[in-house]
């Protein structure tokens, strides 16, 4: 059986982007469960790449979905239900899915995020 010799990862930019990841907890006020985010004490730093939005037909409803991609060092930390916090602009992201260990190598990592937006 012959192995085949793979490229090593390298990111598509520097790592330029500083973020926070905000962690969730679950609480129960007035008997109304709330997810609230505590953030993490370290500053990351990544690649964040947007696409003018994603666009979607619902119900014939026409929508523009603000999407992102982030690259980063690989850290255990950034998971599916967390938020990420760009710190230059004060924007809030939710990570959509569960990140990827590229090449599972504990290295880098690929996140795919959406826009948290207030409103009705």
């Amino acid at each position: 059986m012959a192995y085949v010799s793979v490229k090593p990862y390298k990111p598509s930019a520097p790592f330029s982007v500083p973020f926070k990841i905000g962690t969730p907890t679950n609480e129960t006020l007035k008997g109304v469960p709330t997810k609230t985010y505590t953030e993490s004490e370290p500053v990351y730093f990544g690649n964040l790449r947007t696409f003018l939005g994603t666009e979607s037909v619902k119900d014939g409803l026409y929508s523009v979905i603000d999407t992102a991609t982030l690259e980063t060092w690989y850290t255990p930390e950034l998971k599916a239900d967390c938020r990420v916090h760009l710190l230059e602009s004060d924007e809030f992201y939710e990570v959509v899915g569960t990140p990827e260990d590229i090449q599972k190598r504990h290295q880098y990592m690929k996140a795919r995020l959406q826009a948290v937006k207030g409103g009705a």
